[in-house]
């Protein structure tokens, strides 16, 4: 057996494919191999623009000892969790189980020969430190524990897979105030974002706020998302000179990014703050809403394609923040550069300068700023086009038409979902690269994409065709017994569970997204069973279903006859 990753097109696996581990790309082929030489899998998720995968990657995978290892005891699994939402989604799940606390990338599992965790890690470095072992030291270990205890490990699959069922309570409606208002308690007050650090937008959670604002007209629910607007323009999170921001900010002041940019992040960026702006008429947002729009057009456009790739490293030339960052001497002779930016000669940031921005700069500071950053080498873009992410950006150039008119975003919007209906939509519908992968998601926000479109236009194709995607969806995805819908489609299932998702993520929920469709299009049966299943989840998982608690809300009001659309009620 040798690498295999060659000819597959994911820019991720891509980047591995002259690794000496023997890598395999996940496939029924692949998982029958093991099943017959009884060898335990090592499954390794990441995607491109992850800065600790390229760290694992340099340490471990391209050293030959420990290639030797993964080779010797392990059939080596590499994927893409942008690829393969569904294995993410399910092993990402089966590591909180393992160790109580949230996973990551890059991910590192440990499957038996019929594809079932039994233990697993994210990052593990190449010699022990901090109380970690070396990843050679568990290879080792893993390995010579499966050879003789296989049969214990296999036979406690049954437990693993009884552990990754959702729970489901009777409850079949219920006051979602307070839940609401739990979800608050959580939130920094005067920073934004959850408490500590590292901050992440988290969007899903204040586009519930700005929802019930606009129903409840609650100050305090602005206040909140006004908080994190400001944050988020103005700190370093924040690329001041290009537009757009980081994936997340690793303290708690929202200053120093982790720079790698992900196009799911700046769609939803573009849609809160326009939501923000229909309340807070501010110029400032606005420019801050047309920069980042700008940037996404030129930098994240793949022109083959003709339609948007997904995200951009944090490194360039080996260093992280290297291409963002700028050194004192650099920046020193801008005129009147420190009226508009914190520019200190000792630097803010390992002795450079992450732009924080003191008055909104004009267009001749910005420019000389590109000017520095143009002889700079870019980040890595992975180039990978993904049919959600491309209708979520559909979705918030319709809502930045609503607050921006002058910009013909509302006419791009239409642009770019012709070009997504000739790429994705003609004979099957695909979720990137491989025409035999399409996941909920996909359909949830095309979905969205094409009810947005008909209320923006009012032309009617939009609305026909959404309804036919609708029935597609039902039909494919839809757990008549469980009454939710699954991540993948339900024929096509190459996982040892059903992967059913109702918790929010990089993005808002599929099923959640899904509720809000079939409201809109007047799918009442469906949508009042879909809406009781949330409300049973809703009652014990709380705590990662923001979006859905919209969702719910938004079809009670409708179901009571309330004038609504997605942002609020009257």
């Amino acid at each position: 057996m040798k690498n295999n990753l060659e000819k597959d097109p994911s820019p991720y696996l891509q980047q591995h494919k002259n690794n000496p581990v023997n890598w395999q790309v996940w496939s029924k082929e692949i998982l029958s191999l093991a099943r017959a030489q009884k060898k335990p899998i090592l499954l390794s998720i990441g995607y491109s623009s992850c800065h600790w995968c390229h760290v694992m990657a340099h340490e471990s995978f391209e050293d030959k000892e420990t290639a030797e290892l993964m080779n010797k005891y392990f059939l080596n699994i590499k994927v893409d969790r942008e690829e393969r939402p569904d294995i993410d989604f399910i092993f990402q799940n089966s590591y909180q189980i393992f160790n109580q606390s949230g996973g990551g990338w890059p991910l590192t599992m440990f499957l038996d020969e019929n594809a079932v965790p039994f233990m697993g890690g994210t990052y593990f470095p190449k010699t022990s430190q901090n109380g970690m072992p070396s990843f050679k030291e568990v290879l080792i270990n893993v390995g010579s524990v499966y050879l003789e205890k296989r049969n214990e490990i296999v036979k406690q699959s049954q437990l693993i897979k009884k552990s990754l069922e959702l729970n489901k309570s009777s409850v079949i409606n219920q006051n979602l105030e307070p839940i609401l208002e739990n979800m608050i308690k959580n939130l920094d007050n005067e920073k934004g974002g959850y408490k500590g650090s590292p901050k992440f937008p988290i969007f899903n959670v204040y586009d519930t706020l700005m929802y019930f604002y606009n129903k409840t007209k609650n100050i305090k629910l602005l206040e909140l998302v006004k908080i994190i607007a400001q944050k988020l323009c103005s700190q370093g999170i924040y690329d001041q000179v290009e537009g757009g921001i980081s994936r997340y900010a690793v303290d708690e002041n929202w200053m120093i990014p982790h720079f790698e940019k992900m196009l799911y992040d700046n769609c939803q960026f573009i849609a809160l703050l326009s939501k923000y702006v229909k309340i807070d008429n501010k110029d400032y947002y606005k420019k801050k809403i047309i920069q980042t729009i700008n940037y996404i057009n030129k930098n994240f456009f793949v022109f083959e394609k003709k339609l948007l790739g997904s995200s951009y490293d944090a490194d360039s030339d080996g260093e992280e923040g290297k291409y963002y960052v700028f050194s004192y001497d650099e920046i020193k002779e801008i005129e009147n550069i420190q009226k508009y930016f914190e520019v200190l000669p000792a630097g803010n940031w390992e002795g450079k300068i992450i732009l924080k921005e003191k008055a909104y700069p004009p267009e001749d500071v910005i420019n000389k700023l590109k000017s520095i950053r143009n002889t700079k080498n870019k980040p890595f873009f992975d180039n990978k086009v993904q049919l959600d992410l491309n209708c979520l950006w559909v979705s918030s150039l319709i809502l930045a038409h609503s607050v921006i008119p002058n910009k013909n975003f509302l006419e791009k919007a239409e642009t770019h979902f012709n070009q997504i209906e000739i790429h994705f939509l003609k004979d099957e519908i695909y979720h990137s690269s491989s025409k035999n992968l399409v996941f909920l998601e996909d359909l949830a926000y095309t979905i969205n994409a094409l009810i947005d479109l008909n209320e923006a236009t009012l032309n009617p194709k939009y609305k026909i065709k959404a309804i036919e995607m609708c029935k597609k969806t039902i039909d494919q995805f839809y757990i008549k017994e469980k009454k939710i819908f699954q991540k993948n489609k339900i024929k096509f299932n190459d996982l040892f569970v059903n992967p059913i998702d109702i918790s929010d993520h990089t993005i808002p929920n599929g099923n959640s997204v899904m509720l809000q469709n079939l409201t809109r299009l007047g799918f009442k049966k469906e949508s009042q069973e879909l809406a009781t299943s949330l409300n049973g989840y809703l009652n014990i998982y709380k705590s990662f279903m923001a979006s859905s608690l919209k969702s719910i809300d938004y079809f009670n009001e409708i179901s009571s006859g309330k004038t609504c659309n997605i942002s609020g009620c009257n």
